[in-house]
């Protein structure tokens, strides 16, 4: 296997936190503190997670520039203090860069036991297939 260091494990947690503080924010009709604090504990526990030049090297790909703009954007524009156009920004520009992750992690999520089920239900599990991309998929 592979050794997780202290860093990745900080990262883990504050990549955590900042989707947490981004939910809440959401759900507290776009509360701008909240979404802030959650756009930055997001990009810096992805920093801790995957090091900070393979997060540049990420977010600064030729292929990726348009969607590393657009979220990055976002990000500024919540920070400005204009959070649901800042939200749309980002949200779009978080699509098109983890579009390539997304049949990836929906593949993993689908094996997960009980998380599983629930995914493989006929409705869900068509829609998901139109995401992922993956219309010959078996069941395991």
């Amino acid at each position: 296997m592979f050794e997780i260091t202290d860093t990745q494990k900080i990262g883990v947690g504050l990549a955590g936190f900042g989707i947490s503080f981004l939910f809440l924010g959401v759900l507290l009709l776009f509360d701008k503190g909240l979404l802030a604090i959650g756009n930055i504990l997001f990009i810096s526990g992805l920093a801790c997670v995957i090091g900070p030049k393979r997060t540049l090297n990420f977010f600064f790909q030729r292929h990726k520039i348009k969607a590393s703009i657009s979220f990055l954007g976002g990000v500024i524009v919540v920070l400005m203090g204009y959070p649901v156009i800042g939200m749309i920004i980002e949200t779009y520009g978080f699509i098109l860069l983890f579009s390539g992750f997304l049949p990836v992690a929906i593949n993993f999520l689908r094996r997960v036991p009980i998380l599983g089920t629930i995914l493989n239900m006929p409705g869900l599990s068509r829609i998901l297939d139109m995401i992922a991309g993956d219309s010959n998929r078996t069941t395991v």
